[in-house]
C-alpha cells in the first residue's frame, strides 16, 4: 500500500529500506483517489522514532493513507528540534477545522505525574473532545489510553511498585471482535509502564468492553465499540530494540532496572532480543484501519462534524 507522508520526512528512508511503499505528497496528489486521512498526536519526546514505528504499521494495507502529525503547542519537546517540528508537524490550531477517518494518540513518559498536573493537560482534553466529532475512530496508546479513559470516564490509573517492562502473554476476552480478528488465543505484546488501569474500574462502565488482557500485567485492550474508540495499554508498535534501548538508558542512569521479562534469551541482556509480537502489531493496526476506519467511515468526511453525524452513532 502507498502511505503518504510529508516530503523529506526522515522516516521515509527507513520505511523504503524495509520495502514499505512510501509516497510523498507530490506523487499522491497525482492519484485520483480518496485516501484515508489519519491524524497522529505524537506525545513522545523522540518524535522520529515513534513516527517510524507507527508508519511502518499503517503501511500494511492495500489502501492509500494520508498522515498528518501534530504536537502540543503548550509544551515543546526538548528532544526534537524546533526546525523538525516546523517542517513536519502542525499544532491543533492547524487541524481543528479538518475531519479525519482515524486519529492516533500516542503514549508519553509521564505516568508518574497526575493527569491534571501535566503541562498540556488542558490542551489534550480539548483535543480529545474535538476527536469525538472530527475523527471517525480513535486509537489511544499506553499513557494516551490511560489519559482518555480518565477524561472520558473518570477511570483512575494506579502507580505500580515497580516498572512493568518486557514482553507478556495475553489472551482474548472476546472472540468475535473485528479489531482482534485473526489473533491467536494467546499472543505476546511488549509493555513499558509504571502504572495500570484495573478491571474492576472498567467493568463499572457499561459502554466499555475489555477485549484482551494478561494474567501478568492486566488489561491490554479496551473499547467503546459504539463510538469506535480503542484504548491499548501495551506497545505492539515497538521496534525489536526499543525495550533494550530503554533498559540500557536506565542502566547508564544508575537506576538499577530489572531486565525486561521474556525479552532476551535466558534473560541475558548481552544477547539479541527475540521478537514475538511483530505479526500481532501488523494485524492490530491493519484490522483497525480496515474494519473500524475504511469499512465504516463516511465517504464525505465533512459529515462527521455536521449535525447528520448523529446518524452514524446509532
Amino acid at each position: 500500500m502507498p502511505i503518504k507522508i510529508p516530503n523529506n520526512l526522515p522516516a521515509s528512508h527507513i520505511l523504503e529500506s524495509e520495502n514499505i511503499f512510501v509516497m510523498d505528497a507530490d506523487r499522491a496528489y497525482s492519484q485520483d483517489i480518496r485516501p484515508l486521512k489519519i491524524l497522529i498526536l505524537n506525545l513522545m519526546p523522540l518524535k522520529s522514532v515513534t513516527e517510524t514505528q507507527l508508519l511502518r504499521l499503517l503501511g500494511n494495507t492495500p489502501l492509500q493513507v494520508e498522515v498528518d502529525f501534530i504536537y502540543t503547542r503548550t509544551y515543546v519537546p526538548s528532544h526534537t528540534s524546533r526546525d523538525y517540528l516546523t517542517e513536519f508537524y502542525g499544532t491543533f490550531d492547524d487541524v481543528k477545522n479538518n475531519n479525519y477517518d482515524g486519529f492516533i494518540i500516542t503514549g508519553a513518559p509521564i505516568e508518574l505525574i497526575d493527569f491534571e498536573d501535566v503541562v498540556y493537560w488542558q490542551e489534550l482534553t480539548e483535543i480529545m473532545e474535538w476527536s469525538k466529532t472530527h475523527a471517525w475512530s480513535t486509537f489511544h496508546i499506553c499513557w494516551g489510553a490511560q489519559a482518555a479513559l480518565y477524561y472520558n470516564y473518570g477511570i483512575q490509573k494506579y502507580l505500580l511498585p515497580k516498572k512493568i517492562s518486557g514482553v507478556y502473554k495475553h489472551h482474548l476476552c472476546v472472540h468475535h471482535e473485528k479489531l482482534l480478528r485473526g489473533f491467536d488465543d494467546e499472543f505476546y505484546v511488549p509493555h513499558s509502564r509504571y502504572s495500570e488501569i484495573r478491571r474492576e474500574d472498567i467493568e463499572k462502565i457499561p459502554e466499555l468492553t475489555i477485549l484482551a488482557e494478561s494474567d501478568e500485567v492486566g488489561i491490554y485492550a479496551v473499547a467503546n465499540l459504539d463510538k469506535r474508540q480503542f484504548y491499548i495499554t501495551g506497545h505492539a508498535e515497538y521496534d525489536p530494540n526499543t525495550l533494550k534501548t530503554e533498559y540500557d538508558r536506565d542502566v547508564r542512569a544508575g537506576l538499577n532496572p530489572e531486565v525486561p521479562q521474556n525479552y532476551y534469551p535466558n534473560d541475558d541482556p548481552t544477547r539479541e532480543p527475540i521478537v514475538k509480537w511483530r505479526s500481532v502489531a501488523h494485524l492490530l493496526f491493519a484490522n483497525w484501519l480496515n474494519y473500524s476506519v475504511y469499512q465504516e467511515t463516511p465517504y464525505e468526511l465533512e459529515s462527521i462534524s455536521s449535525k447528520s453525524f448523529s446518524q452514524f452513532l446509532k
